[in-house]
């Protein structure tokens, strides 16, 4: 399926959700449980196959850099990336929606996504799946599963109210991450990430913390105005980080949210408050682009409960959406 036609089946959908009023009060009974399979199935309803392309955050380029773990990091973990030294790091840096060819300057480009695989010693690996919004459109895989049903049946000529405007109207929370705006970034390395997963963190001494992933732009977050966006190039993020390369080192934070007591752990919908506790674990600098990328973004599976002595999953839908990847990946493969 063309990029013209994708979009078309799903145009603008942000928009038009946040000019619609949904006269329905119909709620969507969310599945208990989900097979992968299904859920690459749904991507795929929304965005259309695309041969050679990931089911969701098609479009991407990928770099390679280093991670340094602070002072403070071994007192949360006693996982090897942070013990202190310098860690190779492959990323990739993408749009949302799962069509190769969107424009980056797109509403279903984002929110835009981070991914890094850190290589650990002896062959070993992990890796952190983060986005540029604070939070996710549902709490678990099932509900995710039915939000993607309900778009990848609500086109245009669907009649009303469609069963996305039935879906939202009791699915707050997901209405809200469809209509919040989300304006187009000066660079991919201009904007915040967020793992809106929970992890489990165990030190040396066998103490426990829960926290959530952040990642913050050292230089600071930069957006272009609607009319600033609306005159960029299709590609101007991958021109942009290219070029940005060349002349400097592309750092991060990675900070960790630190959970209060009463935060759920296991909704991924629920942001936190920004009152609580961060910690700095230490510093993502991104060096160079991938010489080969087209070899690189075909080899890349980023699983986020590939995880080392000392991190655990605190939340299912990081299992959930871990089995889901290698179904996309299998079938970019053929």
């Amino acid at each position: 399926m063309s990029i013209s036609k994708s979009i078309v089946k799903i145009v603008a959908l942000p928009i038009i959700f946040a000019m619609t009023q949904t006269t329905s009060a119909q709620t969507v009974t969310t599945a208990e449980t989900v097979t992968p399979v299904e859920l690459v199935d749904a991507l795929n309803g929304v965005f259309g196959k695309h041969p050679g392309a990931r089911a969701v955050h098609a479009k991407g380029i990928v770099l390679e850099g280093s991670f340094t773990a602070s002072k403070e990091a071994k007192t949360i973990s006693k996982a090897p990336h942070f013990q202190g030294f310098k860690v190779p790091v492959v990323v990739r840096l993408s749009n949302f929606a799962g069509i190769p060819d969107i424009p980056d300057n797109h509403p279903l480009a984002a929110p835009r996504g981070l991914a890094i695989k850190f290589m650990l010693p002896k062959g070993a690996m992990t890796d952190i799946v983060a986005h540029s919004f604070n939070g996710f459109p549902t709490p678990t895989a099932g509900d995710f599963h039915q939000l993607l049903i309900a778009l990848g049946t609500s086109g245009p000529d669907a009649p009303k109210p469609t069963p996305l405007d039935n879906y939202l109207s009791g699915h707050p929370v997901a209405k809200t991450f469809l209509t919040t705006p989300k304006p187009a970034p000066v660079s991919y390395a201009s904007l915040p990430y967020y793992g809106v997963n929970t992890f489990k963190f165990i030190n040396a001494t066998g103490k426990i913390t829960y926290g959530r992933y952040q990642f913050l732009p050292v230089d600071g977050a930069e957006y272009l105005s609607d009319e600033q966006a609306a005159k960029v190039a299709s590609d101007y993020l991958q021109t942009e980080i290219k070029q940005r390369t060349t002349l400097r080192t592309i750092k991060f934070k990675m900070m960790l949210q630190i959970a209060s007591a009463d935060d759920k752990l296991d909704d991924p919908s629920i942001a936190w408050p920004d009152s609580r506790l961060t910690l700095e674990l230490g510093v993502l600098s991104i060096t160079k682009v991938a010489e080969d990328n087209h070899a690189a973004q075909s080899k890349l599976l980023f699983l986020p409960n590939a995880l080392p002595n000392g991190i655990e999953a605190a939340d299912p839908m990081i299992n959930a959406r871990s089995n889901a990847y290698p179904v996309s990946f299998g079938r970019r493969q053929q």
